[in-house]
């Protein structure tokens, strides 16, 4: 697999690290001639140059690309390699980084990022993850935000335990894809058995997350519930979208403005 990575700094040469131990082709693209030649990224090719510009990825043949990883400190310049990647190389794949989850909401299909990872995120998420036993960890965002990837640690009194897999009533929206047991991986089958301290993990839309909640730790839904505030009764009803939705806009955290107009679907 051929992957581009523009930003050679510590998360750029990290991935790049372990992209060459599995045997990829790595090409990162960077303004500093200085990061050329690390020792710890033997076998990697590099590229001087701004890449911001079509003719920097032009220079590094993006349209042969499998994946382009946007990996800078800089949330502006990962959104315009990624748009750039989709829009005038026809990348398959773009994973871009984001520096300031206020700006995370920026980081779709619209602006050609088709992963985006919120590093501070899913720090967050896993601090969360280490100390949250009997309710539901949201760990990764997939697929621009309609899914998500999360885990259940198996509290000592759940209802669950005892139980096989294939006898709970899932949500539609829900698959077990992992069970994490005595720090040993298991592949789930509908015969097996849950026991206190199990790492359920998920792959779920956003949609469904309350729905599995009240199946794994039904007292926890009733709070979550509980607290919600309630609708205001002047709300407006929601009102139909236009066939041709208005350019995307919006302010960067740092005060930048951007704008990306949306593209309606071709006939």
């Amino acid at each position: 697999m051929k992957v581009v990575i523009a930003g050679a700094g510590s998360v750029g040469s990290s991935i790049a690290k372990e992209l060459l131990s599995h045997g990829h082709e790595v090409l990162l693209v960077d303004e500093k001639p200085e990061c050329v030649g690390r020792s710890d990224l033997r076998g990697a090719q590099w590229l001087i140059g701004d890449a911001c510009e079509l003719t920097t990825l032009k220079d590094a043949r993006l349209e042969e690309a499998d994946v382009v990883v946007s990996a800078t400190g800089d949330d502006k310049v990962n959104l315009v390699v990624s748009l750039l990647a989709k829009s005038e190389f026809g990348v398959a794949r773009t994973v871009g980084r984001v520096n300031n989850p206020k700006n995370d909401w920026m980081f779709d299909d619209s602006w050609g990022v088709d992963v985006a990872v919120n590093t501070p995120r899913l720090m967050t998420a896993l601090v969360e993850e280490a100390v949250e036993i009997g309710d539901l960890v949201r760990l990764l965002s997939l697929q621009t935000g309609v899914s998500s990837l999360v885990e259940f640690t198996v509290p000592s009194d759940s209802h669950l335990t005892g139980r096989t897999l294939g006898s709970i009533d899932w949500p539609l929206d829900a698959t077990v894809v992992a069970i994490l047991r005595d720090d040993a991986p298991i592949t789930p089958s509908n015969d097996d058995v849950i026991e206190p301290g199990d790492e359920l993990f998920f792959i779920t839309t956003i949609a469904a997350e309350d729905e599995l909640r009240a199946v794994l730790s039904p007292a926890a839904a009733r709070a979550a519930a509980q607290a919600a505030p309630e609708p205001s009764a002047a709300q407006s009803p929601a009102t139909e979208v236009d066939a041709d939705p208005p350019a995307v806009s919006g302010t960067m955290a740092d005060g930048r403005e951007t704008t990306q107009a949306s593209q309606s679907p071709s006939a």
